[in-house]
């Protein structure tokens, strides 16, 4: 090695040891900065059962002010759903609750689909939920007392009742909702896209980090109370976590040159791993980053959080720098140049290692950020938000083109507007499989994705 080089790079390595030295130092003040319980919120234990739902409006906004009402064990107590819609108890007994939702604090013109009182077995250490879907129609009303467990008990509403609500309101509301799903999706899918591009792996812990975005942000903000400087903190520890994942696990197993199957099992290894670190740490009941109240806007008829327009507003410009990053630096068209050929990148004189290691810093910050929003936007999040999330991801990095960053963000913007429009006719149950069903009939008729390029295999 020239000892000129070697001597340049010592200090870089020297300054980024020293960055993860204190986000390491960081993290750890934080996690005894989180408080055990909030006030409005539960987490199950051996000596507590969680029961929790949200309540939302016919047009899929939250709804705020609805008073809820869980009866059992002798005991009864009453809470007010917040301007999520979301609404929690905490039970020390298990059996048998009545949870009901007093029907006159319900909004002028919405109605039960179903009913307004349900029946939910309670345990210890576990969290049971309930759900109270509404409906704008009072002849698709139905207000029968029925009886469930969880959310996956509740009875859908009827084809016929879904498409009758129908309204351009909705449609437009459905609409920016998805894309700003697309967005968020996009943030996550860019990593998973470009890691691919340059190694080839399809990493299954992309999830996980996203989740290690939220969880962060929420451990920071305990700490420094600052939302923004907390999303910074998370983004630029996760960026950092990418580092040392491609330096202490990718990098030398790609030196031993295992299989890209091998490097796949190893990447869902680390995903399992993950996700028990993140349960041991931050339990498994949700986890909200701003606990504060978030002021809603309304602008044309489209009424979201100011978080949820921060969060479009720099996802978006997220992407955009990526992009032209991509593009117009020397960085991009080495990231180019390996993505097409790795041998020939090498033999040009490109620091193959070098540019493999700063894409898995990218993907990294680029997961933490929609980790963030993602915490945000919808008010909390869990150890397996980004394990819900991932077959999504997969699923717009498929569609746009394997390997290329504009098809991912393409693919992205696909899925996003896909969940949320299809959410009008289809219950909310099955509006992920819509998406996964356009898929798999695109593939069948482009199975290269909308912007990948056919190749021939054997």
């Amino acid at each position: 090695m020239n000892p000129t080089l070697h001597r340049r790079r010592m200090p870089i390595r020297g300054i980024l040891m020293l960055v993860l030295s204190t986000v390491l130092v960081l993290f750890g003040a934080a996690l005894s900065a989180v408080p055990a319980h909030a006030a409005d919120t539960c987490e199950p234990d051996p000596a507590t059962g969680c029961v929790q739902g949200v309540v939302k409006l016919s047009s899929g906004e939250p709804a705020a002010g609805i008073e809820v009402t869980l009866s059992g064990a002798g005991a009864e107590s009453t809470a007010t759903t917040d301007d999520a819609g979301r609404w929690v108890f905490s039970a020390t007994e298990a059996g048998t609750y009545t949870v009901a939702i007093d029907e006159t604090t319900l909004p002028e013109g919405q109605f039960f689909k179903s009913a307004g009182e349900r029946e939910v077995e309670v345990s210890l250490h576990s969290t049971a939920s309930a759900l109270f879907p509404l409906t704008d129609d009072p002849e698709a009303a139905n207000t029968t007392p029925e009886t469930g467990g969880d959310d996956a008990d509740a009875k859908p509403a009827s084809a016929a009742s879904s498409a009758d609500a129908f309204s351009w309101p909705r449609f437009w509301q459905q609409f920016v909702s998805g894309i700003r799903m697309g967005l968020l999706i996009a943030l996550a899918s860019l990593g998973l896209s470009l890691v691919f591009g340059t190694t080839g792996l399809s990493n299954f812990a992309q999830g996980e980090m996203v989740t290690m975005g939220g969880l962060l942000a929420a451990a920071f903000m305990g700490l420094t109370g600052n939302l923004w400087l907390a999303g910074l903190f998370a983004v630029i520890a996760c960026a950092g976590f990418g580092w040392v994942q491609d330096k202490v696990l990718w990098k030398p197993l790609r030196k031993r040159r295992l299989s890209l199957m091998q490097l796949m099992i190893v990447s869902i290894g680390l995903s399992i791993t993950l996700q028990y670190t993140f349960q041991f740490f931050f339990g498994s009941g949700v986890v909200r980053i701003d606990k504060s109240t978030a002021e809603t806007i309304t602008i044309a008829g489209v009424t979201l959080t100011t978080q949820s327009y921060v969060a479009m507003g720099v996802s978006l410009l997220a992407i955009i720098a990526v992009g032209l990053g991509l593009m117009y630096t020397r960085f991009g068209r080495a990231t180019r140049a390996i993505s097409d050929n790795p041998a020939l990148a090498r033999a040009s004189g490109i620091d193959v290692d070098r540019v493999i290691n700063i894409v898995w810093v990218v993907g990294g910050g680029l997961a933490g950020l929609a980790g963030v929003f993602f915490g945000l936007v919808f008010n909390g999040l869990n150890w397996f938000t980004g394990g819900t999330m991932l077959l999504m991801f997969f699923a717009a990095v498929t569609l746009g083109g394997l390997g290329t960053a504009f098809g991912a963000f393409v693919g992205s913007m696909i899925i996003g507007m896909i969940v949320e429009l299809t959410n009008i006719w289809l219950p909310g149950d099955l509006k992920y499989a819509s998406a996964l069903l356009l898929l798999i009939l695109i593939l069948l008729v482009r199975p290269q994705g909308i912007f990948g390029r056919k190749e021939r295999i054997g």
